[in-house]
């Protein structure tokens, strides 16, 4: 067996790492760390892991050696300490923004300051297996993904894979996003204000994650806006592109099933008729699934192009688990076959 640890166990991103790696067939759960929590159960803040592992949090000096390491500590901490974490595993998997982007220029661009250890950044591979699954695979350092960016990419990808997505026309992309992706905190009011879907965050022009859409479709023109809405989890890309050309709905729709059908996490929703006709966020709470899909405006020669998926799931620790079954050779959908519920 594997064995893997978790730095920074104690928030949303640790938690649901920690869900999929208790019953991960292939690995075994080391360490989770939290300097708060050292001693406690992990039950004490992820109540739904009762049961599951006799595992305690640990302060993080007291970390061990293991076979890959999950950071997932708030942005600016990864960097701080990646010297010492690259020592006690030969694998990491970096779940913040500290080294998702290549361009040290960018991400002063972005984050507003110098990137402390940017000979780092190009040991990284980009952690969207989407986006990169062979790079990944071949890996010993592989970053988290913006859950926002991790959407609008997927509303993309149909398009630009079958080479429909001109870079010529600008991009607009509208993300609503559930309140965890404010992550978790130790106030008690706070937590609260989480669990019940009011915490806001608005972003309504520059928001990071735009960087990691950049870098992934180079030259593309791209204005991001996120949005919170009443829900806890989830996250829904609308992206709206203007067409160089005309396009066919049925060319549009062979392209979204030709890139489901390589993409073991990916579904497509396009239904004339139904309740869901379209991807439906709240669907998709506690799996690592996307649903994607699109509506064609023929006259004004416009797409909407849309993805849902869970912020916590495929735009955190799901892809991140699906990177490390990809770095050990596994199968990627390897412990992550949880298809969601409904009702809910």
């Amino acid at each position: 067996m594997t064995r893997v640890s978790v730095v920074g166990a104690s928030g949303y991103v640790g938690g649901e790492l920690l869900r999929w790696l208790v019953d991960h067939p292939s690995v075994e759960l080391g360490q989770a760390t939290s300097e708060r929590l050292a001693g406690q159960p992990l039950a004490r803040v992820h109540p739904h892991l009762r049961g599951a592992t006799r595992v305690r949090f640990c302060k993080s000096d007291e970390l061990e050696p293991c076979d890959l390491l999950f950071l997932a500590l708030p942005h600016g901490k990864a960097v701080a300490a990646i010297g010492r974490f690259a020592e006690l595993s030969e694998r990491v998997i970096d779940c913040s923004a500290d080294f998702r982007l290549r361009d040290a220029s960018a991400y002063e661009h972005w984050y507003g300051r110098e990137h402390p250890r940017p000979k780092w950044l190009e040991r990284f591979q980009y952690g969207l297996p989407e986006v990169a699954r062979h790079e990944i695979a071949g890996a010993h350092y592989v970053s988290g993904v913006g859950c926002n960016a991790a959407a609008v990419q997927l509303a993309l990808l149909p398009l630009e894979r079958a080479g429909l997505l001109s870079r010529g026309m600008p991009v607009v992309a509208e993300v609503k996003a559930g309140s965890s992706e404010a992550g978790a905190t130790p106030s008690a009011s706070s937590h609260h204000a989480i669990r019940a879907g009011v915490v806001r965050s608005f972003a309504p022009v520059g928001h990071r994650h735009g960087a990691e859409v950049e870098q992934t479709f180079e030259g593309l023109r791209l204005q991001l806006s996120v949005t919170s809405v009443e829900m806890v989890r989830g996250a829904l890309a609308t992206c709206h592109v203007q067409l160089e050309h005309g396009l066919e709905e049925v060319e549009v729709l062979r392209a979204y099933r030709r890139f489901a059908s390589e993409e073991p996490f990916v579904d497509v929703v396009h239904e004339r008729t139904g309740l869901y006709r379209h991807p439906e966020p709240k669907l998709l709470a506690g799996t690592n699934r996307a649903q994607v899909g699109f509506a064609l405006d023929p006259r004004e020669r416009r797409i909407v192009l849309l993805c849902a998926i869970d912020n916590l799931g495929k735009g955190a620790a799901g892809s991140a688990v699906q990177s490390m079954n990809l770095m050990l050779g596994l199968d990627e959908t390897t412990g992550l076959g949880f298809r969601g519920l409904h009702p809910i």
